[in-house]
């Protein structure tokens, strides 16, 4: 009896990592007909696609364990434990919450997209780039000497800056 359950919860979980599968592709087919449909940039499509890819990993490890019989206050516990120390590391390093705040911004209000030329007015010393890929935590510049810069995001929010 105890192997026809075992037998039982392994094909649950593969149905369950196909069926995430195919809604991953799914989603993916869908977010490219909307990119040439609308116009979107590739690189705010692919931002999309890979925070919905996490949201399915996730799903599907939920799921999983729930097939696998683990209690659903256990898994509570678990979760709220995991985010207690994730919100207690981003507190004690406050410039990595501001950075994944202000790459959220970014993403949403759409300031700056990615092959724009800005230059970052500084008192000192200004930095003048093209704009090469906009990450969760980092903006990565080239230099017109051809060299790569990574800023965090919370700069492109604090200072002025200036576009060619």
């Amino acid at each position: 009896m105890l192997e026809f359950l075992n037998n039982h919860k392994i094909i649950e979980s593969l149905v369950v990592v196909i069926l995430a599968i195919l809604i991953r592709l799914v989603i993916t087919n869908s977010l490219r007909k909307i990119q040439i449909k609308f116009g979107f940039q590739k690189s705010r499509i692919l931002v999309t696609n890979k925070v919905i890819t996490v949201l399915i990993y996730a799903t599907i490890i939920v799921v999983i364990a729930f097939i696998w019989g683990v209690d659903e206050k256990q898994l509570l516990i678990y979760v709220s434990s995991f985010l207690t120390i994730l919100g207690i590391a981003f507190f004690a390093q406050w410039s990595i919450l501001s950075n994944i705040t202000a790459g959220i911004i970014l993403f949403i209000n759409y300031p700056v997209k990615i092959g724009d030329t800005i230059t970052i007015l500084e008192k000192d010393y200004d930095t003048t780039g093209e704009i090469r890929d906009i990450g969760a935590f980092f903006i990565t510049l080239k230099t017109p000497e051809n060299e790569f810069i990574t800023i965090p995001n919370s700069i492109i929010l604090q200072k002025n800056i200036k576009f060619k």
